[in-house]
């Protein structure tokens, strides 16, 4: 049987036809698609930069809906939720994105870590904490790191914040001797106020040891000390921060002054108090100086001898409660105006987020810095 051309020459034309015509086709599909995804996804641009967070969402949903499998717009569109506090839905998008079987490597661990922050913005911190251990290993294991450290710190779980600090430390992440000897502190607190003196002591020794210029293990172990009616190791402790942490004399200087009183330790006590005062005048080592005169008159002396060097209302309140007037009965309202006005200068203030308070703290209560409260009164500041 003889071949037939006239199908070929039929057939070429034919074949030329039906790709031309898929190839149109696709490129109608491919320019319908430009139009739609980039659109919504430079909407979702715009708004975010005139800051319209509900509206640079919508967009985007549009956008992922045209495209599901870019992983970028649900990036961002998990960042949104969460910025805006809907948390419920950064977490399903997180969740979405970890079980797809195509992702890499590098995003899936992008993933997690945005679904960790997820979870410690809303406040569930053991799932945020379960979710941050996954990350152990990958490029986000110092972030995550940090983030557990201030999971524990919240949570008030001081040995498991100390093996953080350890292993940041250890990894290069910076010095947290500071901050490990603040846990300590902490540890030590909670021993002792359950009764544990040995291991409160043991703690507070080892911070004395691991960050002697903190002013805090030395006022921990002068308290600890005092406390089981060790009056000398106490004032002894004490006299070190003089030596060691010199900036925390104010909170020490009371103290320091009714320990050497009981033990008669006065000449010691006031010498070491004196020399700090030559060297940078306070509000409470004036107080302490005062309490420790042998009479009146040397306590007077005292606050007209700050008073000559630094203004103070507060110590110019305290000169004036001994000093007679002409008019006994303007006493009382004229020293309640002067007790009031002075009180919000014996304040402490945070240096990082201008929270006061009237008791010092390690740790602000506002921003939760450590060391962010200077010794030192308002009015000193």
């Amino acid at each position: 049987m003889d071949f037939d051309l006239t199908w070929v020459l039929w057939g070429l034309p034919l074949a030329f036809a039906l790709g031309w015509g898929a190839s149109r086709l696709d490129l109608r599909q491919w320019r319908v698609a430009s139009r739609t995804a980039p659109k919504a996804y430079f909407r979702g641009l715009n708004h975010l930069l005139n800051e319209q967070q509900d509206q640079a969402i919508d967009a985007f949903i549009e956008a992922v809906q045209s495209d599901p499998d870019t992983a970028e717009l649900h990036f961002a569109l998990g960042n949104l939720f969460r910025r805006r506090g809907d948390y419920d839905r950064a977490v399903r998008v997180h969740e979405h994105l970890l079980v797809r079987a195509d992702l890499s490597r590098k995003d899936r661990d992008r993933a997690q870590h945005a679904l960790a922050l997820d979870f410690l913005k809303a406040g569930l911190l053991d799932r945020a904490e379960a979710a941050l251990h996954k990350l152990e290993g990958s490029d986000f294991e110092g972030e995550a790191l940090l983030a557990l450290l201030s999971i524990y710190e919240r949570s008030r779980d001081w040995l498991q914040a100390r093996r953080v600090a350890e292993r940041l430390e250890a990894a290069g992440q910076g010095s947290f001797t500071t901050r490990l000897a603040h846990y300590l502190c902490e540890a030590g607190d909670q021993a002792q106020r359950q009764g544990d003196t040995a291991l409160a002591l043991a703690s507070f020794t080892e911070a004395c040891q691991k960050a002697p210029a903190l002013a805090r293990p030395w006022l921990a172990l002068a308290s600890l000390h005092r406390q089981a009616g060790q009056a000398s190791e106490a004032m002894d402790a004490l006299l070190q921060l003089i030596q060691q942490a010199p900036q925390g004399l104010p909170l020490a200087a009371s103290s320091l002054a009714d320990l050497a009183r009981s033990l008669g330790r006065e000449p010691e006590a006031r010498e070491a108090l004196q020399a700090a005062q030559d060297q940078a005048p306070s509000l409470d080592v004036t107080e302490a100086l005062a309490s420790l005169s042998p009479d009146e008159t040397a306590a007077r002396q005292h606050y007209l001898d700050h008073l000559g060097r630094e203004p103070s209302l507060v110590i110019a309140n305290q000169w004036l409660k001994g000093e007679p007037l002409s008019r006994p009965e303007a006493r009382q309202p004229i020293q309640q105006a002067l007790d009031q006005a002075s009180a919000p200068l014996k304040r402490y203030r945070c240096a990082a987020c201008g929270f006061e308070a009237q008791q010092h703290f390690w740790q602000c209560p506002g921003c939760q810095g450590w060391d962010s409260y200077p010794a030192r009164r308002v009015e000193e500041l």
